[in-house]
């Protein structure tokens, strides 16, 4: 079975121009507007997120309202929208625009699925953001740029795996606290991530070597450290090659240099004098 990038990367390339570039861009600037809106009246926000049983009734822009509803209505909510616009942009130029727009609508429409799956099964209206689709949006980006280091309240300055291991206790937190079926949101809101950062995840897994298997540091360091415990006669002051290690080469010493130095035959005639 072929992984699922592969698809995606495929369709990535004969559609370079698909998506909407600087997507995140305007997401933002609607958080912001949205932010104002709630500002203004906190009512108005609860007609923005997503409700599959109103949605059914005929409320439809919620499909599209939920997903730039605000991540906070605090003052700390600009740190956020800054925030996700810089990840989703460094993204964006990363993959490319194809490629992001599929991740960021991926996400969008895994949480719409579950968000109506939850409404058949158990008759109940509930009310959901996306985010959980921009925290996995983080994820994505700490799986890339693991030791990216930013400021953090622009005061703090911490690498981004770390800040991955808090949002991943904070995701933690969401599933073991919420009620069920509520508590799965988190973990449909991340399979996107899975399947684009799943292989990178894998590679950054250290594995034990298997038998056979050449550990090319350890090796190397080894040669190097049974090199200077061999003895030798003679030892080219330029390069460094002893007749132990090159017993082809000629070695000589020369008369014009102060003191006692050899050379190997490549460098003999070609070297710097020592005057003293």
């Amino acid at each position: 079975m072929k992984d699922p990038m592969t698809y995606i990367d495929r369709f990535c390339r004969k559609h370079p121009n698909f998506g909407i570039p600087n997507l995140m861009k305007y997401v933002c600037i609607a958080n912001v507007a949205f932010w104002l809106l709630g500002a203004v009246n906190n009512v108005l926000l609860s007609y923005l997120s997503f409700d599959p049983e109103l949605v059914l009734r005929g409320q439809v822009w919620r499909i599209v309202t939920f997903a730039l509803y605000p991540p906070s209505t605090g003052l700390l909510a600009f740190i956020a929208f800054y925030f996700y616009y810089w990840i989703g942009s460094t993204l964006e130029q990363y993959w490319g625009t194809p490629k992001f727009n599929i991740y960021f609508f991926s996400g969008i429409l895994l949480t719409l699925l579950y968000g109506f799956a939850i409404h058949f099964i158990t008759k109940r209206s509930i009310q959901l953001n996306a985010e959980y689709v921009y925290l996995s949006m983080f994820f994505s980006f700490a799986a890339m740029f693991p030791d990216m280091q930013v400021l953090l309240f622009f005061l703090i300055p911490i690498k981004m795996k770390w800040l991955a291991l808090v949002d991943a206790a904070f995701f933690l937190m969401s599933i073991l606290t919420a009620s069920f079926p509520e508590n799965l949101l988190p973990i449909v809101a991340v399979l996107n991530f899975f399947v684009f950062c799943g292989g990178e995840l894998l590679r950054a897994i250290p594995r034990r070597p298997t038998a056979g298997t050449v550990n090319f540091r350890r090796a190397s360091a080894k040669i190097r450290r049974e090199q200077r415990e061999q003895l030798y006669t003679h030892k080219c002051a330029v390069c460094g090659r002893t007749d132990t290690d090159y017993p082809e080469l000629e070695f000589r010493y020369c008369s014009r240099c102060a003191g006692y130095h050899c050379f190997c035959q490549d460098h003999i005639n070609n070297h710097i004098h020592f005057t003293e």
